[in-house]
C-alpha cells in the first residue's frame, strides 16, 4: 500500500481527503504547512504528495498580495523540489479554474489560461513550474477543480445557503455551473494515485448546477420552500448587478474531455451537504 503524505492536511479539503483515504486504508502522512518550511519537511518512504495548501477564499488587497505569491506559488514549488528529491514517485497539486480568468463561458484543455486576480495568477504559476519537473520517474498531476462544497466548506457557496435560508423567491434564471461535490474530488484523487497518473485534471461533478436549482434544494433540506420566479429574470440582465456572472453566469468545463467529471446525484450531494 502506498504512503501518501498530504501537506495542508489541516484546511478543509486536507481534512477530507485525510479521512477518504484513511477509509481506504492508505497509510498517511498530514503536514501542518504553517509549522514548517518546505524544504525541511520529511518525506522519506512517501510514494506520493499530495499538496493542497493554499491561501484562498480572501479578499485581495495590496497588503496581502504578496502573500498569494509567498504561499500559492513559492511555497508549493519548494514543496515539489523537495518531493522530487526526496525519490516521491508522484505529485498532485491543487491549482484552481481561477487561473483561466473566466467568469463565464467553456473551458476546454485549449483554452489559454488568463488569470486576473493574485490567486490565479499565483496558482498558474505555479502550475509552469510543475510542468517542467515532470519526468518518468517523478509524475505531476495538476488538478484544477472548480467550486468545491460539501460540508463545512467555504466561499460562495456559503453566501449561496444563507440567500437560500432567507429568501422566499429567487430568479428562475437558467445557468450552469461546473462544481465538485468534496467526497467526488477525494475519489478522484484517489483514482489518480491508485492509477499513478500524471497530467493536467478538471475533476467536477458529472451533472453542471444550476445556481437556482442548487437554492431550491438547499432550502428544501431546511423545510423552507423558495419560489423561483421567471418576472425576478429582468433583474438578473442588469449590467452593474453585484456578483451578477459569479451568481448567474454561466462557467463550464466542457464535459467532453478525458478524465473530466465524476458520477455522483447531485441532490443526494446536497442532502449530504445540509443534514
Amino acid at each position: 500500500m502506498k504512503t501518501i503524505m498530504i501537506t495542508g492536511a489541516d484546511g478543509y479539503i486536507g481534512t477530507a481527503l485525510t479521512n477518504w483515504l484513511q477509509k481506504e486504508e492508505y497509510p498517511v502522512v498530514g503536514v501542518d504547512t504553517r509549522q514548517v518550511k518546505p524544504e525541511d519537511i520529511d518525506m522519506s518512504g512517501c510514494d506520493v504528495v499530495v499538496h493542497v495548501a493554499g491561501i484562498a477564499h480572501q479578499k485581495e488587497t495590496k497588503e496581502n498580495a504578496h502573500l498569494y505569491y509567498e504561499i500559492n506559488r513559492d511555497y508549493a514549488v519548494k514543496t515539489a523540489l523537495n518531493a522530487r528529491r526526496s525519490g516521491v514517485k508522484q505529485f498532485i497539486v491543487l491549482s484552481s479554474m481561477s487561473v483561466y480568468g473566466k467568469t463565464t463561458g467553456q473551458i476546454t484543455k485549449k483554452t489559454v489560461p488568463a488569470p486576473n486576480s493574485h490567486y490565479g495568477k499565483s496558482k498558474y504559476q505555479a502550475d509552469l513550474r510543475f510542468k517542467k519537473m515532470q519526468s518518468d520517474t517523478f509524475k505531476v498531476c495538476i488538478l484544477r477543480p472548480p467550486m468545491v462544497y460539501g460540508k463545512g466548506c467555504k466561499g460562495n457557496y456559503q453566501t449561496l445557503r444563507k440567500l437560500a435560508l432567507l429568501t422566499p423567491v429567487f430568479p428562475a434564471w437558467k445557468n450552469k455551473r461546473s462544481m465538485i461535490y468534496i467526497d467526488n474530488l477525494c475519489g478522484f484523487i484517489e483514482n489518480l494515485i491508485r492509477e499513478e497518473q500524471s497530467g493536467l485534471f478538471f475533476p467536477q461533478n458529472k451533472e453542471y448546477v444550476c445556481t437556482a436549482d442548487m437554492v431550491r434544494r438547499i432550502a428544501e433540506e431546511h423545510g423552507k420552500k423558495v419560489k423561483l420566479l421567471k418576472v425576478l429574470n429582468p433583474f438578473v440582465r442588469i449590467r452593474f448587478l453585484p456578483y451578477r456572472d459569479k451568481v448567474f453566469g454561466s462557467l463550464i468545463y466542457d464535459c467532453s474531455e478525458d478524465r473530466c467529471s465524476v458520477a455522483g446525484d447531485f441532490a443526494e450531494t446536497i442532502r449530504q451537504t445540509e443534514r
